[in-house]
């Protein structure tokens, strides 16, 4: 009985009499793969077919759809770690050094020479609009200088370190991109404002802005995509702390402010603000 049994499942397998293999003959098996074969090749010919279809429908440098927050993102530089803290010792080096570099680093893009060497000057407090013709596009466009003497103070070039090692930090802050965004309107350009939390509002001391009043110039918008503007350089503002509070911990926020520009959403309470804790020790 047990020959009987692997017998059966062996002629199931390979059967000589028939010539069958797994219950079918060979042009039986020819036809299924030929059929499957002939099948996945058209679904592969629609899925290309379609993905072309698609592609030609796409503008290489915007996006076709924009589904973006009414208010740009802040960040803020040197960002020290993921809970923006910025923490140091006036008295140990090595404890602000690399805040410095950091900026250092950061700027480096914005040298007057690199500035010159790709970018435009451009006329002050008004749109840098670079309309397409028609089916023409007008690209690559051109973008406008910032060069990091703007920053003053804290451009780290009459100060190479930042005002870190005398106490007087420097905060550099930028608008994340917004491909199209028009900040203000009526020529009103946005610009940056900087305060403690409630708790801390006795710590802050007197604050200095670079550029003056803190503004991002009309001129560096709008924002055209990294593909069609490949040379932009990100406005910037920056902070300086003058006479904060020492040995203690002072809780900052500084926010965007212009006329066309909401702070703070439901879908994102943070939108134009950002908030960290800067603490200078001198002991």
């Amino acid at each position: 009985m047990a020959k009987d049994g692997d017998n059966g499942w062996k002629e199931y397998v390979w059967n000589p009499r028939t010539r069958e293999f797994l219950g079918r003959t060979a042009s039986s098996w020819g036809l299924i793969l030929l059929f499957y074969l002939v099948f996945y090749i058209f679904l592969a010919g629609m899925f290309c077919l379609t993905m072309y279809v698609m592609l030609q429908t796409l503008d290489d440098h915007k996006p076709k759809w924009q589904d973006r927050l009414s208010t740009p993102g802040m960040v803020i530089r040197p960002k020290a770690d993921e809970y923006y803290e910025i923490t140091y010792n006036t008295q140990k080096t090595e404890s602000w050094d690399m805040y410095a570099q950091t900026l250092d680093k950061f700027l480096s893009p914005y040298n007057n020479t690199a500035q010159v060497e790709k970018n435009n000057v451009c006329k002050p407090d008004e749109y840098f609009k670079q309309e397409d013709s028609g089916e023409v596009k007008n690209n690559p466009k051109r973008s406008c200088q910032f060069n990091r003497t703007i920053l003053d103070e804290c451009s780290g070039i009459t100060d190479r370190y930042y005002g870190y090692q005398e106490g007087k930090p420097c905060i550099i802050i930028k608008l994340n991109r917004v491909i199209g965004m028009l900040p203000g309107k009526d020529g009103q350009a946005p610009f940056v404002t900087c305060g403690a939390k409630k708790e801390d509002n006795e710590k802050i001391g007197e604050l200095q802005y670079f550029p003056p009043n803190g503004t991002f110039n009309l001129m560096y918008y709008p924002y055209y995509g990294k593909k069609a503007q490949v040379n932009y350089s990100q406005p910037l503002v920056a902070v300086k702390f003058l006479n904060i509070t020492t040995n203690e911990d002072v809780n900052i926020e500084c926010r965007i402010n212009a006329n066309n520009i909401p702070t703070g959403s439901e879908r994102d309470k943070w939108a134009g603000r950002v908030s960290f804790k800067l603490r200078i020790n001198t002991i």
